[in-house]
């Protein structure tokens, strides 16, 4: 095995194939806190991409209830008990990686779901932590708590899809970093369902081959976001480019919520893949919960969120999210108004930060009518 830089677990891991980095790596960020759980992403994703005959049951996109909510089944927690958890030292992370602990004889440490792993996409949704009795009311804070967990395919750097296939059927595009699955090659071993710890990747029975999320390509080919980052009600995605740490500019969205501002953070990256979709973890959960998901920036990451009222950059930045359907690598604030440009500078978006008021009389001499004034 070849020996890879992995930055979000801050040391040098074992990987099936030496490091080979696109020319630009596609990256999203989440901000969990905006998610309603309204599911419109997963429809946009189905109706798109999953239709047909064999793809039933696939959900390239899904919005999971934490902490009880997962899709397939447990595919969270097998893979943090096959890791013991994980053990960090400050941002440094010293236990094993899926790939560092595979058995002898296997690329990667995983498990593949049965037919019954897959037959409930809803468990768990809206339940939350604790008990609430008869109806009592809640008190702030409290100890009752859940939050939506978006998910698609991480297209991560290190993808375990594409170390465990032994056809060679799955690769990162070097033009973007996006994962693709070559149908023919793939002879439906399903190695890679097995493989990948955040079992984004699907075996279609009718064709014998495997499918996954390939992040719209065909629009991202053309500077549009995927249909479930245009589709969100919540506003919740933002799409791009993103950056090596020591390569990272603050005038990439991307780059600035993960690398300088640090608010945007990685889904369990101690599994080793260094996947590239980031989020802004929920401020209303108990640290040691996100910490074991998104690893130990999350304190700074959910104090750097709650100043943002008094931080004009990013709350503009933040501003971005779900403001137009184009891919916005560039962006800047200038006074009260948020600009998202192409790599030329040509203006794509312009949004205020503050949106204006206006409040009307309660009765209309010219019409005379009386009004009721709505929030």
């Amino acid at each position: 095995m070849a020996r890879v830089h992995n930055w979000q677990i801050g040391r040098e891991m074992s990987y099936w194939y030496p490091e080979s980095r696109p020319q630009k790596q596609f990256a999203a960020v989440f901000d969990i806190n905006k998610c309603i759980g309204c599911q419109t992403c997963t429809l946009a994703c189905k109706t798109t991409w999953t239709s047909g005959k064999g793809q039933e049951y696939m959900l390239w996109n899904n919005v999971e209830s934490k902490p009880y909510g997962c899709y397939p089944l447990a595919w969270d927690l097998k893979l943090l008990e096959m890791l013991n958890g994980g053990k960090w030292n400050g941002k440094a992370y010293e236990g094993q990686t899926i790939f560092e602990s595979a058995p002898a004889g296997e690329r990667v440490s995983g498990w593949r779901p049965d037919d019954h792993d897959y037959a409930y996409p809803n468990v768990g949704e809206d339940d939350c932590t604790g008990q609430v009795d008869k109806g009592a009311s809640l008190s702030l804070p409290h100890m009752h708590w859940f939050f939506y967990l978006a998910r698609i395919c991480n297209h991560c750097t290190y993808p375990a899809c594409l170390a465990s296939c032994p056809r060679g059927s799955i690769y990162k595009r070097p033009e973007d970093g996006i994962v693709l699955v070559d149908q023919g090659r793939c002879r439906g071993y399903q190695e890679c369902v097995r493989g990948c710890p955040y079992k984004k990747v699907f075996y279609n029975p009718l064709t014998g081959t495997s499918e996954k999320c390939i992040a719209c390509f065909p629009k991202i080919e053309q500077g549009l976001q995927p249909q479930c980052f245009v589709n969100c009600i919540g506003k919740i995605r933002l799409a791009g480019w993103i950056s090596k740490p020591d390569r990272a500019r603050a005038e990439n969205p991307i780059d600035y919520l993960v690398h300088i501002k640090k608010v945007a953070l990685p889904l369990f990256p101690q599994f080793g893949l260094e996947p590239n979709v980031y989020y802004i973890p929920p401020v209303h959960v108990p640290p040691p919960f996100l910490r074991q998901m998104f690893g130990p920036g999350v304190d700074e990451a959910i104090q750097t969120y709650k100043n943002a009222p008094n931080d004009p950059d990013l709350s503009g930045l933040l501003c971005l999210f779900g403001s137009t359907e184009m891919v916005v690598p560039r962006w800047r604030r200038q006074g009260e108004t948020v600009f998202g440009t192409d790599d030329k500078g040509t203006e794509l978006v312009k949004i205020p930060m503050k949106e204006p008021v206006y409040v009307r009389a309660g009765y209309d001499k010219l019409y005379q009518i009386a009004r009721t004034n709505c929030p």
